[in-house]
């Protein structure tokens, strides 16, 4: 096994939480400001209560701070987002339904829920 990056575990983690918070925002700007513009007219709990959820949670996770328990509604709410926009007995696997980022979210906050903040952020867990 190549060990050389057992070093930067600790800023390898802060890179994932930073940018996976990073990406997460955006979706939430994308829904609650409009930038960068829907392809279609999201329902109003997908746009407010899902969007609040992702500009709010991206960004804190992003900074680290509060980063458990956003990082876990924040899973949760992949996961819902899989089930309810994506999954169909026609297409269940990710690849087919274009559900796999949704998937990786789901499982990448639940990761960051069980590991907490890490260096480079605002608060420790």
């Amino acid at each position: 096994m190549v060990s050389f990056m057992k070093a930067y575990e600790a800023q390898t983690y802060a890179l994932l939480r930073i940018t996976t918070g990073f990406l997460f925002f955006f979706h939430g700007t994308q829904k609650l400001l409009g930038f960068p513009p829907m392809s279609f007219e999201a329902p109003w709990h997908i746009q407010y209560i899902a969007g609040g959820i992702e500009l709010v949670g991206g960004f804190l996770i992003m900074i680290g701070f509060m980063t458990a328990p956003l990082a876990f509604l924040s899973s949760g709410l992949m996961a819902a987002a899989y089930w309810m926009a994506h999954f169909s007995a026609d297409a269940w696997l990710p690849i087919m339904n274009r559900g796999d980022a949704a998937v990786m979210y789901c499982f990448i906050f639940l990761y960051i829920s069980a590991k907490g903040t890490g260096i480079w952020g605002v608060s420790k867990d």
